[in-house]
């Protein structure tokens, strides 16, 4: 009899992002969630009380979670929690229009597991605000629970808890691989050269020097900015960025402004 084998590390690297929670319940809940399908990577994100770790209500919640609340951590910005992210995923009912590519929590999960180089974040918003446009135009893809549709409302800790279920199914080998996933290096299906993904904190600063740059050489109108740069990161969002490529981008960026002032 073949045991499934597991891939251990979407169980290490996998975070697990609460922006703004109003509810102390819905935070140890999730980390409930968390732990019954074995990740501990939790991080708040401005919490709209204080002391959100050790209110008696997340504890309650917790339910034997404890040590997944003792090692979370709470920040005070986005950056701080994506700090050595290279994919992260915002989780919706709403859908934007100008949002990253859309996948299921199957699809997202099976991407996961066949690119052990991601270091992912799955991004859960406020109870009733949910998250905002800015956050979700930044990450790679917007995962959309396929919720009935007369009544899509799922709490936080259960969006959370369908998450981590599809990820550790993923997880166990066996789960297909979705067609257009870049594949890990030494796949016998791998095509041409694949380096790094970049990290969320370097595609921001590629796109803050592209938005300067554009500017600069007029193309973008800083009093009118229009939905220029939610369009152009919804576009870079499908290619899934590497290193590399970021660095190429900004050298143009900056060869583009060169040239100008000469």
């Amino acid at each position: 009899m073949n045991l499934p084998s597991i891939n251990t590390n979407l169980f290490k690297q996998l975070r697990f992002i609460l922006v703004e929670t109003s509810r102390a319940g819905n935070i140890g809940a999730v980390a409930r969630a968390m732990k019954t399908m074995g990740f501990s990577d939790l991080v708040l994100v401005t919490p709209r009380f204080a002391h959100a770790l050790q209110d008696p209500e997340a504890v309650a919640f917790a339910s034997g979670a404890g040590d997944i609340l003792a090692g979370a951590r709470v920040v005070g910005s986005m950056a701080e929690a994506l700090d050595g992210i290279n994919f992260a995923a915002a989780v919706s009912a709403r859908l934007r229009e100008y949002s990253p590519p859309v996948l299921t929590p199957r699809q997202v999960a099976e991407q996961l597991s066949a690119q052990p180089e991601l270091r992912a974040a799955l991004i859960f918003g406020n109870e009733r605000f949910g998250l905002p446009n800015g956050i979700v135009e930044k990450c790679n893809v917007l995962i959309n629970i396929p919720a009935n549709p007369d009544y899509s409302s799922l709490n936080l800790s259960q969006a959370a808890q369908v998450l981590a279920y599809e990820c550790r199914m993923a997880a166990l080998d066996g789960a297909p691989r979705a067609m257009n996933v870049r594949q890990p290096a030494g796949d016998a299906n791998e095509i041409g050269f694949q380096g790094e993904a970049a990290s969320a904190a370097q595609i921001e600063g590629m796109y803050q020097h592209l938005e300067q740059s554009l500017v600069e050489i007029g193309f973008l109108d800083a009093g009118n900015p229009r939905k220029l740069m939610p369009r152009l990161k919804r576009m870079f969002a499908r290619a899934q960025l590497e290193q590399e490529e970021v660095n190429i981008l900004r050298g143009i960026a900056r060869h583009m402004v060169g040239k100008r002032k000469d």
